[in-house]
């Protein structure tokens, strides 16, 4: 019983640890003085050739398109790989034909760090996803001045105002926001809210067991317009194929290629069927 009432506790606790870390981190670096990095940040991106909204914009190719994701561990799962040697993975995924990198920056539960954003933006040309616990105005441009083109929302943990404030952060800064769902009710706030990018997870975060069916279920209710993403529980190609039948435009892909032995070869299975060759 203590055990499952801290699963279903996990969510609660991940936000009440993302706003403590989001006011330790402004009492270090003020809001204002965020906002300038991250401005200057998308004015740097710009100059450098890179155009707004690239996150979105590698989805929307042809295909079912793949967001790979540096994972180092999990509250479901414990410790995913204890090594992490997180530059090598991102760069794998890269040549391997990943089309954007998630990057875990929760500490507590996940070991993820932002630091491992920054230097992994820094490093690959494909774009990459803030994964956190986004609780906070503060957290969206912090994703922006560490290297991030977009962001993850989650709507089990966010009001829907919240997430349009949010998304309307991201829009300025040309950053997308990959709108995490669960159910038929916060994929219409979603919608309402803006999102252009939804995502369903096939984990419960609440109990972690993951359906794949959730994904399939749900695809009707987003409009043809708005990308739609299948995330959690794509661990074999076959769950690939499912996912890529059900009408996904993109895959979040993690702990599978994190366990892979061959990252590479595991990803030229999942391009096979999602790419027909």
């Amino acid at each position: 019983m203590k055990e499952r009432e801290s699963r279903e506790n996990i969510l609660k606790q991940l936000s009440e640890h993302a706003r403590e870390r989001t006011r330790i981190s402004i009492s270090q670096i003020s809001l204002g003085e965020m906002k300038e990095r991250a401005e200057a940040r998308a004015e740097q991106d710009r100059a450098a050739g890179k155009t707004d909204f690239r996150f979105e914009e590698a989805l929307k190719k042809p295909g079912v398109r793949m967001i790979c994701e540096c994972k180092k561990a999990s509250p479901s799962k414990g410790m995913i790989s204890p090594l992490f040697p997180y530059l090598e993975i991102a760069q794998e995924y890269e040549r391997s034909g990943a089309d954007c990198i998630s990057v875990l920056t929760e500490p507590k539960w996940f070991h993820g760090d932002i630091r491992y954003l920054q230097e992994i933006a820094d490093t690959v040309s494909i774009p990459c996803l803030r994964k956190d616990f986004i609780v906070d105005p503060y957290m969206v441009y912090e994703a922006k001045a560490f290297g991030a083109e977009a962001v993850l929302l989650i709507c089990s943990i966010l009001s829907e105002e919240e997430i349009a404030q949010y998304l309307g952060i991201a829009n300025e800064l040309g950053m997308s926001s990959l709108v995490e769902t669960h159910d038929e009710q916060q994929i219409r706030s979603a919608i309402r809210a803006g999102a252009r990018v939804i995502g369903v997870n096939n984990r419960n975060l609440e109990t972690f067991r993951t359906d794949l069916s959730t994904a399939e279920r749900l695809r009707s209710f987003v409009p043809e317009d708005i990308l739609y993403v299948v995330e959690s529980g794509i661990d074999t190609a076959e769950d690939a194929r499912r996912a890529r039948e059900c009408g996904a435009d993109a895959l979040l892909v993690g702990e599978s290629l994190m366990r892979a032995p061959d990252r590479h070869y595991a990803m030229e299975n999942f391009r096979r069927v999602l790419h027909d060759y």
